[in-house]
């Protein structure tokens, strides 16, 4: 026969393996979203490593275009510092300015032709797209942790655990703009 205070140590362990159960899954939330942030600082890191090697083989062909070379070397300066929003602002920044440099690649024809600068053109591209895709992985990981967050009744023991929502990594307002194709 169970007795009365049986059940209340019955419930009293559901109810604290409850809130273990979600409090581990806030937390793996958490820690999945640190983690593909610094999936996006990798791809970050590995771009900010390309671009002197970038900007040294495009020097020597493009001595008039100083302020393109300029631009890059500054967006490169600011983009391994500062805060989440800090990085994704840098990045963007960076992103206009290889725009800006590969725009100007065609108009020297023997640039374009180099081994190195086609090496390392390559090389951006595929680091962009590792960084495109390392981007959308954070954002569905936060999707996911700010979801569990909202939840009821996660989102009581969130409050109480102070677990905070997070940012997801926007695009820069110049690149949602239309693209005029032109032929």
């Amino acid at each position: 026969m169970v007795t009365g205070t049986a059940i209340g140590i019955i419930i009293g362990v559901a109810i604290l393996l409850f809130v273990v159960y979600i409090y581990n899954n806030l937390i793996k939330l958490k820690l999945r979203a640190n983690n593909a942030w610094s999936q996006i600082d990798v791809q970050l890191k590995r771009r900010y490593d390309l671009i002197p090697n970038l900007v040294s083989a495009v020097k020597g062909y493009m001595k008039h275009e100083k302020g393109v070379l300029e631009e890059v070397t500054k967006a490169r300066t600011s983009l391994m510092s500062g805060s989440m929003q800090a990085k994704a602002k840098a990045s963007n920044q960076v992103t206009e300015a290889l725009k800006s440099i590969f725009a100007v690649a065609e108009n020297y024809p023997q640039l374009k032709a180099n081994e190195n600068f086609k090496l390392l053109q390559e090389e951006l591209a595929g680091t962009e797209s590792k960084i495109a895709y390392a981007r959308q992985f954070y954002n569905d990981t936060v999707m996911h942790l700010n979801q569990a967050i909202q939840s009821f009744p996660t989102t009581i023991f969130a409050k109480l655990f102070s677990f905070k929502e997070r940012e997801f990594f926007q695009t820069a307002q110049e690149e949602k703009k239309s693209v005029k194709v032109e032929f």
